[in-house]
């Protein structure tokens, strides 16, 4: 690019003051507007040039023409500094430099030197220099530039993608060389985590990308943030929408309601023909549903009343023109064929008018009418180990069963665990429908019944809609949903494989930061007859620990047979954070040691192990809840009652990806579901 310096050659001056005379048409320094139609055709040559000594294609002329307006900039500001300003920044009225004479005339030096008086320049000058000189968050990688970054950033890492998200190129090139994050781009950077789990991709309306909304800046149409010089909107495909007028909206509503007319108009013509010929009609089906898939589909049937569960399996025929007996399906259903029967005394939501049947289990083998709503497609009932550990489902079991699954590389476990499914919201899905459904407000709530077993005392956990909001949202979860995941470890892992002999949990809501302030003899008489009820064997305690008042959970894992507490907190703090925690926890352990009468010299009497674990690091203020949670489950995966400072290397990463995250509402999801409480 070094040919683009022909940008000195004038365009405005007359051939007695250019040396070349008319040999050259150039840009002359004393151009203030890149933009000029005056210019084109200096950079028309300027293009030439470019193409003559380089191979590139015609759709980059654009960027290089910016290019070349930046370098004009910087060789005027380069004449500026070198030959008109002195050590003291002083303006010093300079002659023409040699040096350049072949490049810019006499007239054009002093129409140049003229500018830069102005008290105007001086000004413009003054502010971009301030602006230049203190961003607020400086870009620390030199002149490697954003596309090199991440191309090394793929590179390093062997990943498959042929991009990183604009909001984790940005962060990464502003680490330095020590390695280390400022605050204030850390938080930026959590924010942009946080906004990219909450925004609903097909509800959203704003075409800010995810890195400006974090900002918060006004930004350039020119420009992508935290993509590089060069890059435009138009070249990332970013098309801004247009939110629509109310007369569109109208407009838009008054074609619809006139489309279902007709359809219906449609349908009593139908009816009235007696359904005599169906061959003219084929392509009139409403019930036509472009949310699931064209054809034939392996699907489960689900009903609504009185609760929300799963019935049969079958397979769901989505067909233009789909008929059931010659007739057309019921508004809002489509044909499905009845292969299992779950419960075979359940109603069918439209009974078979041919075969008579009212009964699900009459239907296997035909056709019948279902409700949209109540069909999921493409899953596989999950099948039962044949292993010893009868009870526990596959798909459960397949994340990392140490009895299932001989120790493997870091990485295939990393992808086992993070693999994508078809559907990833499917239980999710399956919840919002019902919950929609069934229109619980506020101030109602579900109960989960509590087993004796699992945390000591029986009673039954209270969740409302706003529970059930935190899973379907990604928002903070409250101590209700951390107990009923709590409970779904115990049933589905803990039960099946005979772990409660080697775990147990502590109920959080007596053990948070609040009651250990307000009332710590009861939140230590309660631990101490949890652990007392089990001291003839070792056993690892799971305390997921609550800073109070909805705060920050952090998981705290005690085996007080061998006076060892495991500290795992996403945030990488450590104990010292919550000394009050600390200390209860220590004395609690005292009085158990006291309790089962072992005696220890008094100089270590406070010989208590405390062990911060290296565990994943979450990215944003909303998940440590779901991180807590995953410690537990991957622990009891791993069958340990010791956490290596660490982590296991199975399941060692920086960060738990979002699919890792996903999976625990989809387990909470299913959960619910199959407790059939709402």
């Amino acid at each position: 690019m070094t040919n683009l310096i022909d940008v000195g050659y004038p365009l405005m001056a007359s051939n007695e003051d250019h040396p070349h005379g008319d040999e050259t048409v150039g840009v002359p320094i004393t151009c203030d507007n890149w933009r000029n139609k005056q210019l084109n055709e200096a950079k028309d040559k300027i293009w030439s040039e470019i193409k003559r000594c380089f191979d590139i294609e015609e759709n980059r002329r654009d960027h290089c023409l910016k290019l070349a307006g930046k370098l004009l900039r910087g060789f005027r500001t380069f004449l500026s500094t070198t030959f008109l300003r002195d050590t003291e920044g002083t303006f010093v009225d300079a002659e023409l430099p040699s040096k350049y004479a072949s490049l810019i005339s006499p007239k054009e030096w002093e129409t140049f030197k003229s500018k830069r008086k102005t008290q105007e320049f001086k000004s413009v000058s003054e502010t971009n220099r301030q602006r230049a000189s203190s961003p607020a968050y400086p870009y620390r990688k030199g002149r490697v530039g954003y596309g090199r970054l991440e191309q090394s950033i793929l590179t390093k890492e062997n990943s498959s993608e042929t991009s990183l998200p604009a909001h984790v190129l940005w962060k990464e090139a502003r680490v330095g060389k020590d390695g280390k994050i400022k605050e204030d781009v850390q938080q930026i950077f959590e924010k942009c985590e946080t906004l990219s789990q909450s925004i609903v991709p097909y509800e959203d309306t704003d075409c800010r990308s995810i890195l400006s909304r974090a900002l918060d800046v006004p930004e350039y149409s020119g420009r992508v943030r935290g993509k590089g010089f060069g890059i435009t909107q138009k070249s990332l495909n970013i098309k801004k929408q247009k939110t629509p007028s109310n007369k569109e909206l109208q407009q838009t509503l008054e074609a619809l309601k006139a489309e279902v007319l007709e359809l219906r108009k449609e349908r009593e013509r139908d009816r009235a023909a007696g359904f005599k010929d169906t061959s003219d009609k084929d392509s009139i089906n409403c019930n036509f549903q472009p949310t699931i898939p064209e054809g034939i589909s392996p699907c489960h049937l689900y009903l609504a009343r009185p609760t929300y569960r799963m019935v049969g399996k079958g397979k769901v025929h989505n067909n233009l023109g789909e008929l059931l007996h010659t007739k057309p399906l019921p508004t809002g259903s489509l044909k499905v064929s009845v292969d299992i029967a779950l419960e075979k005394d359940a109603l069918l939501p439209h009974p078979d008018d041919v075969s008579d049947a009212t009964l699900l289990g009459d239907a296997i083998g035909s056709f019948v009418a279902w409700p949209t709503g109540l069909i999921i497609v493409g899953y596989e009932t999950p099948t039962k180990s044949k292993a010893k550990d009868k009870g526990i489902a596959r798909e459960i079991e397949s994340v990392a069963s140490q009895k299932e699954i001989p120790v493997a590389k870091k990485t295939e476990i990393s992808k086992r665990t993070g693999a994508k499914k078809k559907n990833p919201s499917k239980y999710r899905a399956c919840l919002h429908t019902y919950l929609e459904t069934t229109g619980i407000s506020d101030g109602c709530v579900r109960l989960i019944p509590m087993d004796g077993a699992i945390f000591g005392f029986e009673y039954a956990e209270p969740l409302g809609k706003e529970d059930f909001d935190q899973i379907l949202y990604h928002t903070q979860l409250s101590v209700g949903v951390i107990n009923t995941y709590m409970r779904y470890l115990y049933d589905k892992l803990m039960g099946p494989r005979g772990l409660e002999q080697r775990f147990s949990f502590l109920n959080p809501m007596k053990t948070n930061l609040t009651e250990m302030i307000r009332k710590p003899d009861e939140v230590r008489t309660y631990v101490v007859e949890r652990f007392m009820a089990d001291t003839d064997r070792e056993k690892l305690f799971f305390l997921p620990f609550n800073t109070g008042d909805g705060g920050h959970w952090l998981l705290v894992a005690i085996n007080p047979f061998k006076e060892i507490v495991y500290y795992l907190d996403s945030l990488h703090n450590d104990w010292t954070t919550y000394p009050a925690m600390k200390t209860i926890v220590d004395t609690i352990i005292q009085t158990v040691r006291a309790q089962r009468k072992i005696q220890v010299p008094k100089r270590k009497a406070n010989n208590i192990t405390w062990n911060r674990v290296e565990c994943p690091r979450q990215r944003n203020n909303i998940d440590c809840g779901y991180y807590t949670l995953r410690f537990m489950k991957e622990t009891l995966l791993m069958d340990r009652t010791d956490i290596p400072s660490d982590y296991f290397d199975e399941y060692r990463c920086a960060y738990y990806s979002k699919d890792q995250l996903d999976e625990i509402k989809e387990e909470l999801c299913q959960f619910i579901i199959e407790l059939q409480v709402l």
